[in-house]
């Protein structure tokens, strides 16, 4: 082309590659073995057929090439979904081109089967063969006038000749988009089920004279519980030495007696800042220790960055420069008006970046010597974005299997550049979407386009929210809260409690009351177990389910269903067998009565494309709570009574399958 006719847009266009992030200045996300859809809508002036193929790059080099194709008639979006392998940062781009032997295809069968311009057709797909370096014969056969032309159609349209002209296609026009990239993170950055506890409160014992905290050493008795439930993570609150000054009681009362442990979140005291460990749970090395003991089950630990400090905090008297100092000459405590937090100063950013940033990455290079692999960080919305932007950059380069989970819940549009500038993962608004409507519309939102930048993790209950649903829902709250997190998002959590169904909330708020944060709580794990006060059974065979199918580890696939019930929330998530370690497709359907209080009973409405299937397709609904099994297809009635099973989690088989299922 001229260099004057130079334009922008290239001869066939190529326009809204995903996965990406808006803007382009940061790379999508995916996870090794995330299956990765990738879409582009490519078009052109014309009839003549188009050939559309993605060409990726992985971190080591390796190039593929992958035939993209239509995803629907008249749509111009082309997509092929690729299993991503290897971690590291990943290029591709889309090349279209015009496909000249389809193109004549299609207007050699019209026109020969018309007796029009036969032998004209017949040369110029000769041409096209000879281009594409067919076989002699093929080639000559074409030309044959002898033979008529139904027999050289014939020959045409055999596996033979159609396999010789896709093995070297004669193509014209071709044209590359843009580099495009995307940065695969190991599977735990996107996948995962967390678990809340405080170790102080695992092992601690109530005396005469008060009570006894808990150690590392009386918390590590508990992870194998929590590792038999199905857990790949388990949180800890802050660990640190705990302020004094302005210590909070139970149920954050303003004044604390003696014997109070205050709240994990005050962090520094005499004893050091968020560099130390508080004395009462051991030394560095019980930490260490406590670490390798999780790692021997399968187990991460994830440990809170909080930055922020109590008044005892050593930072406080060599560093009053990183606070905010109000006319008077104090500090200023943290505040969300009217509430006012006494034991806590912010931190404040713009007195001395640089150096409250060396400080920072100065801690979490040392709990990364120390086993540390995973950080929950709490609040990062309340500190600027360039210094998270700054913070996970410097600390993945270096460290690139350190996961940052952000808990920002808070207005969407910081929520989302959270993760766009690096946080692996979020906490989200499901904490509180509990009716269908509510559901459907969370769950197409998070698995649709922001599945690019946006990691979800479903936490049903935290330390600070008890949620009226559970407050009043009972048993089945719990279990169809549970499940739905479970199942719907690939990274799920929940604090130490739930599974006792702890719903007693402090009046006037949504979290519970006697709250752990502010005191040690005991719990009776032994003494509950075969009895109906726990749901760790329940959670258990959550964690088996997730553990055996694939596909509810991908987010991308999510899929919204219908049912005539506006209680019947109905989803589900499918994987190619092409893409499994069994070779066979993995397909589950969650059908949850969301309403606690009562039996439902209505007809679904499954997409059957959506799960690998046609219309009239039917199969065996194996479900991996109860073991039943019902014959389905398209529309089938279902019956969900809140206070028996809530929740179907329905395996699907073909319907010729007699043996049990093995995977459930």
């Amino acid at each position: 082309m001229d260099a004057s006719l130079h334009a922008h847009t290239g001869r066939i266009p190529i326009d809204d590659l995903t996965p990406s992030v808006p803007g382009g200045r940061f790379p999508a996300k995916a996870v090794v073995l995330e299956v990765v859809p990738f879409e582009a809508t490519v078009f052109r002036e014309g009839h003549d057929a188009l050939g559309v193929e993605l060409s990726l790059t992985s971190p080591s080099g390796a190039v593929s090439k992958h035939r993209m194709t239509l995803v629907a008639p008249g749509t111009d979006r082309f997509r092929v979904d690729v299993q991503v392998r290897e971690t590291g940062l990943w290029t591709w781009r889309v090349i279209a081109f015009s496909d000249e032997w389809a193109t004549w295809m299609h207007n050699a069968e019209i026109k020969i089967g018309a007796g029009i311009d036969v032998e004209l057709m017949f040369e110029t797909g000769a041409r096209l063969l000879e281009r594409a370096r067919a076989d002699a014969a093929s080639i000559a056969a074409l030309r044959d006038q002898t033979a008529s032309p139904a027999d050289r159609w014939a020959l045409v349209s055999s596996e033979r000749v159609q396999e010789q002209a896709a093995a070297n296609p004669p193509i014209d026009l071709e044209t590359e988009s843009e580099t495009q990239r995307l940065l695969v993170e190991r599977t735990r950055a996107g996948v995962g089920a967390w678990y809340e506890f405080f170790p102080r409160s695992e092992g601690a014992v109530k005396t005469n004279a008060g009570w006894q905290s808990g150690t590392f050493a009386t918390a590590a008795e508990r992870l194998p519980a929590v590792k038999a439930m199905g857990f790949d993570v388990v949180y800890l609150p802050p660990i640190h030495p705990i302020g004094r000054t302005n210590r909070k009681g139970p149920n954050n009362t303003l004044h604390a007696a003696s014997g109070d442990p205050g709240s994990p979140w005050a962090i520094g005291a005499a004893e050091g800042g968020h560099d130390a460990v508080h004395p009462d749970l051991g030394t560095e090395d019980d930490f260490a220790r406590f670490v390798q003991a999780a790692e021997a089950l399968g187990l991460e630990i994830a440990l809170d960055l909080a930055l922020q400090a109590s008044p005892d905090h050593p930072w406080v008297r060599q560093h009053p420069e990183w606070f905010t100092t109000l006319p008077d000459g104090t500090i200023a405590y943290a505040e969300n008006p009217p509430k006012k937090y006494q034991d806590i100063y912010p931190i404040n950013f713009d007195n001395a970046p640089e150096s409250l940033a060396a400080e920072v990455l100065r801690i979490v290079e040392k709990w990364i010597a120390l086993g540390v692999q995973i950080f929950r960080v709490d609040n990062p919305h309340t500190k600027p974005v360039w210094f998270w932007e700054w913070l996970i950059r410097e600390v993945t380069a270096k460290h690139p299997h350190v996961v940052f989970l952000a808990e920002a819940f808070t207005r969407p549009a910081m929520m989302q550049t959270l993760g766009k500038v690096g946080f692996q993962q979020s906490y989200t608004y499901f904490t509180w979407r509990n009716t269908k409507e509510e559901l459907e519309q969370y769950l197409q939102e998070v698995s649709g386009r922001q599945a690019d930048w946006f990691r979800p993790n479903f936490w049903v209950n935290t330390p600070d929210i008890l949620t009226e649903y559970l407050q009043f829902g009972g048993r089945a709250a719990y279990k169809i809260r549970a499940a739905v997190a479970a199942t719907a998002s690939p990274s799920w959590g929940m604090y130490a409690g739930y599974e006792l169904m702890e719903n007693v909330a402090r009046p006037g708020s949504e979290e519970n009351i006697d709250n752990e944060k502010y005191e040690y709580k005991q719990r009776d794990w032994a003494g509950v177990e075969g009895t109906d006060a726990t749901l760790a059974p329940y959670i258990t065979r959550l964690g088996r389910i997730r553990a055996a199918h694939p596909s509810i580890a991908q987010l991308r696939s999510t899929v919204v269903h219908d049912s005539d019930d506006d209680a019947i929330l109905v989803y589900s998530k499918h994987i190619e067998g092409r893409f499994t370690e069994s070779g066979l497709d993995d397909t589950i359907i969650v059908v949850a009565n969301v309403d606690p209080h009562s039996g439902r009973q209505t007809t679904i409405h499954l997409d059957m494309h959506a799960l690998g299937m046609a219309d009239a397709d039917r199969f065996i609904a194996h479900d991996l709570i109860t073991g039943e099994r019902w014959e389905w297809g398209r529309d089938n009635f279902v019956l969900l009574d809140a206070y028996r099973e809530p929740v179907h989690i329905v395996h699907v088989l073909p319907i010729t399958t007699g043996a049990p299922d093995a995977r459930s």
